[in-house]
Parts: structure tokens; C-alpha cells; sequence
């Protein structure tokens, strides 16, 4: 497959995950987005996943040659902690991520984002818990009682069990204690030690599910590609963003997604804030059209004119 040309000269590299069967391959699945970086003529290193999770950050970034300046990260998801880890990491390489480590927790976790969404996105509440340990009855009682009545859904930090719908997502009445705390557990002992941050109960809202959700893709503060869901391939609404971008702006992460559904009265609403570098992209979607932007980026958030995220 050729890809098309990007926009802009190249200023930045990009950073993508090995293939652990062929460590100096990139993972397949992200194979094409490497080939339209090499192709735009910017410089593809491989970072190991596995190793950086496992807690060897040192490890997982032995084939990023030193010196190589500032980069993006594309690939699958990492703990906040871990990406951390990486930054550090790759610094004593004299390399930059052009997303901070701050940027990345606040743009990839439900309590960074959510506050500057609020209005624009379902009513939601949070606690902190660690994995196979959920929230005490007393605790989920008084989450609940922060947030409409009538159903919700529970999810970590990050993720969903949307999968699970009937037994670990979702909860047909936020004052149906003992249901509540049944589904929570649930969605706990299925999430295992991939619980990202605690548990997050949010209001339920009823969407257009023939019109499907949009993918939003920002850069410094301007959507640089509307997608599909990766879910919902085949549906690709385009929604209106004026009321959106003012938001991401004030977020002042460089590289973030929105997920907009539109809700049974017309309104387009944020179901979920993302990390732009480990947002997938649908299939289907020339990779060039996210790639080219992002390697034509300033190297820093002073030069975009992008502000750090509130501490």
C-alpha cells in the first residue's frame, strides 16, 4: 500500500512498538503507520511494550538511538505511571517526548480530562482503588450520590467493559445499592491487574446508535482528522465541533481524541478524552492522514502555542 504524502516538512521522529516475535520489526499492527513516517522521511524507532510494563524502561527503549530529539509515541496503551517510566527513560537518551508525561495522564485518565469537559460530557464520579480490591458499599453510596438518578455505567480510569454490557457495565438503577455493588465487583475481578486508577460511575445517557460515534482527532488545539469509531468502522458521523474545540484548547494537551456521540435530542456529546498516541485508528483510514500532521508538529507546546495542562 502507498500512502499519500504528508503535509509540511518532518521535524519530529516517531516512537512505535516492536513486534515481540521480531523485536526489531514494528508490531504489525501499526506497520502501515511506520511505513507512511519512513516513506514521509522521518525516523521510525522501536521502543519494547512488554519490557516497559514489566517495569524496565531501560530496557524497552534500547533501540531508540540517542540524540534523535523530539518524537511522538504511537502504540498500544500505557499505564500512566509507566509512561513516566518511558519519559525518563528516553531523556537520558537526549530524547523528548513532544507529549509530557503530565500532558499524558491528563488527557488518557477520566479524572484529568473530565473536569474540563463537564458540561459537554455524561455527569460523572470517581474514588482511587487497586486492582481485585473494590470500593466498599459506603463508598460506591456516596458516588452515587453525586450523579443523576436513573441507570449509569461503571468503568476505570481508562477503560470500559462495554463488552461485558449486561454484567460489568452497565447499571440500570445508580440507587439500586447491592446492584451497584455486584456489577462493581464484577467489573473489578474482570479488569484483573489492568484496572487503570480506581472505579468511575457515570450517568447513562441514550445515544443514536445508527448514527455511530466520531472519532475526533487534535492537534495543538485544531481537529486534524475525523474518523470512525474502531469500533463502529462501517459509521462515520461528522459532528459539529465548534462548541468542542474552545474545551481541548483549555485542556492544553498537544495530541489528544475525542469519542462524540450524538445524543437522542440532537446534541453531539464527549463520551471519552484520549491520548492521541494510543487512539486507534480505524481500519481503513489512510495512515498518512494522522501520521503527516504529527511529523509536520512543532517540536514543542511553547512553539505550538499549546499550554500545560492544569496540575
Amino acid at each position: 500500500m502507498r500512502c499519500s504524502s504528508t503535509v509540511g516538512a518532518v521535524t519530529v521522529s516517531l516512537l512505535m512498538c516492536s513486534d515481540p516475535l521480531r523485536p526489531t520489526h514494528c508490531e504489525p499492527h501499526f506497520a502501515l503507520q511506520a511505513a507512511a513516517a519512513r516513506e514521509a522521511g522521518a525516523q521510525v524507532a522501536l521502543i519494547d511494550h512488554d519490557a516497559l510494563l514489566a517495569g524496565r524502561a531501560d530496557e524497552a527503549v534500547r533501540r531508540v538511538p540517542r540524540d534523535i530529539g523530539a518524537a511522538w509515541y504511537r502504540g498500544w496503551m500505557i499505564p500512566a505511571a509507566a509512561y513516566a517510566d518511558l519519559e525518563t527513560a528516553l531523556a537520558v537518551r537526549d530524547v523528548r517526548l513532544c507529549t509530557s508525561a503530565l500532558m499524558y495522564r491528563t488527557a488518557h485518565e477520566l479524572p484529568g480530562w473530565y473536569g474540563t469537559f463537564a458540561d459537554a460530557t455524561p455527569p460523572s464520579a470517581w474514588t482511587a482503588c487497586a486492582p481485585y480490591q473494590p470500593p466498599r458499599p459506603a463508598v460506591l453510596v456516596g458516588i452515587t450520590a453525586a450523579l443523576p438518578p436513573g441507570p449509569g455505567i461503571v468503568k476505570d480510569f481508562v477503560k470500559s467493559r462495554k463488552h461485558d454490557w449486561d454484567h460489568a457495565c452497565y447499571l440500570p438503577d445508580l440507587a439500586d445499592t447491592t446492584a451497584v455493588q455486584h456489577v462493581v465487583s464484577r467489573f473489578v475481578d474482570l479488569q484483573e491487574d489492568a484496572l487503570a486508577g480506581g472505579i468511575v460511575l457515570r450517568a447513562f445517557e441514550v445515544f443514536r446508535q445508527e448514527v455511530g460515534e466520531a472519532r475526533v482527532w487534535w492537534l495543538d488545539g485544531e481537529p486534524v482528522l475525523t474518523t470512525a469509531h474502531p469500533d463502529t468502522p462501517e459509521l462515520r458521523p461528522q459532528p459539529a465541533l465548534e462548541s468542542i474545540r474552545p474545551l481541548v484548547g483549555t485542556l492544553g494537551c498537544r495530541f489528544v481524541t475525542t469519542d462524540l456521540a450524538q445524543r437522542a435530542d440532537g446534541t453531539w456529546r464527549v463520551m471519552e478524552v484520549g491520548d492521541g498516541q494510543v487512539s486507534d485508528l480505524p481500519a481503513g483510514t489512510d495512515p498518512a492522514a494522522l501520521v503527516g500532521p504529527l511529523l509536520a508538529a512543532p517540536k514543542s507546546a511553547n512553539a505550538a502555542g499549546s499550554g500545560q495542562p492544569p496540575l
